[in-house]
């Protein structure tokens, strides 16, 4: 296990995300509107000290559905015979532009580690390998070779589907967003996936200079399916997904300082960096920043829904290091307590992939129907 380098990002005007980003975690944004582009919320966020953005299928509907700003675009791609599918997509990938064009001097001023915006593939296409990486191609050419916009990452759900996907569109080039991680068994496939295609892409003489990657772990969701299993033993509520997370740093830590890694690294690859996604806090009675605060390390980023990244700069409490801390405390829970009391933790992942991919079809298809309401 090596120690990796730590990238000084701190640029903001907030002191507690500059105290983020200067102990190696990224804070980004999880949201995304039209409204957000054109009032200036999103750049007031990045001078704030946001340096990087996610999107899904659920906030690009939430986002459209609810507001008007959107319906003269729909109107117009429907008159030129546009589907509520084209349609959708369209508008994502016109925000998605944008928001890039905004994190563009970010991205430049990180050497690109950060300043990205990711934009998801169909989710409709989880499960279907081939559809997959067509959709990630094309979003890959029309958005950053056609568009300029280097900044811009595909989102592909780490479905055992998704891995063939993810390790193509990495020896393309392609910086990827792996979504939806639940388990640490397919963390790993994920990172094996990420190191198979940088070395595919590598060998072919794929130009890696403005490439990254992050693996996104689904972290408060964890907390949400586990708790109401844990109701006899109420001490362990609340400390599942921190302490798989930090398991699965503790993966990421072995895998990139790997020998095999450590070519890749020397050849100007970047590591995968995982990124904790999910990270509001849903139990009311739980610190609004559990997973923020206790995931503070090198080479990770944070998403986080508006609410969070605003308790963060009101009053976050960055601890360097604090993803290090008590990990055989959550080696002990994850592979030996919670077998103990009766939790099947893989069958609890499994679901969770499941309900994943399921929400954000559901939301993508609520999209679409609304899509249709507005053009009559």
């Amino acid at each position: 296990m090596i120690e990796l380098e730590v990238f000084l990002m701190a640029n903001g005007k907030n002191a507690h995300l500059n105290a983020m980003a200067d102990y190696g975690t990224s804070p980004w944004i999880d949201n995304i509107s039209r409204d957000w582009l054109e009032d200036g919320t999103l750049s007031r966020l990045i001078d704030d000290g946001v340096v990087g953005l996610t999107s899904n299928p659920t906030i690009f509907a939430n986002a459209i559905s609810k507001s008007s700003v959107y319906d003269g675009q729909i109107k117009e791609l429907k008159a030129k015979g546009f589907s509520a599918g084209q349609i959708a997509l369209e508008l994502a990938k016109a925000d998605v532009s944008a928001a890039a064009a905004l994190l563009e001097p970010v991205s430049t001023r990180t050497g690109h580690l950060d300043g990205w915006v990711s934009l998801e593939v169909d989710p409709f296409l989880a499960f279907d390998s081939d559809a997959t990486i067509k959709a990630a191609r094309e979003i890959s050419q029309e958005l950053v070779i056609e568009g300029g916009h280097r900044n811009v990452m595909v989102k592909i759900p780490a479905t055992k589907a998704g891995l063939g996907p993810i390790e193509e569109a990495i020896a393309s080039g392609i910086s990827v967003n792996v979504t939806l991680i639940f388990s640490i068994e397919r963390y790993r496939e994920v990172y094996e996936a990420f190191l198979r295609g940088a070395e595919r892409g590598l060998a072919a003489g794929v130009d890696y200079s403005h490439h990254r990657s992050v693996a996104s772990f689904f972290v408060s969701r964890l907390d949400t399916a586990v708790d109401p299993l844990l109701s006899e033993h109420p001490h362990l509520q609340g400390k599942v997904a921190i302490a798989q997370s930090k398991l699965a740093y503790q993966n990421f830590l072995t895998l990139a300082g790997s020998e095999r890694s450590q070519r890749l690294i020397e050849a100007g690859i970047s590591p995968q960096r995982p990124l904790w996604a999910s990270t509001s806090s849903k139990n009311p009675s739980y610190p609004d920043l559990i997973y923020v605060d206790n995931l503070i390390g090198p080479n990770t980023v944070n998403t986080m829904p508006l609410a969070t990244m605003e308790a963060v700069i009101d009053h976050g409490a960055a601890r360097k290091n604090s993803i290090l801390e008590g990990v055989e405390e959550a080696r002990e829970l994850i592979e030996v307590t919670l077998g103990s009391v009766g939790v099947d933790l893989n069958k609890v992942t499994a679901d969770l992939e499941s309900q994943g991919v399921s929400s954000f079809s559901a939301s993508w298809k609520q999209l679409l129907d609304e899509i249709e309401k507005k053009v009559g």
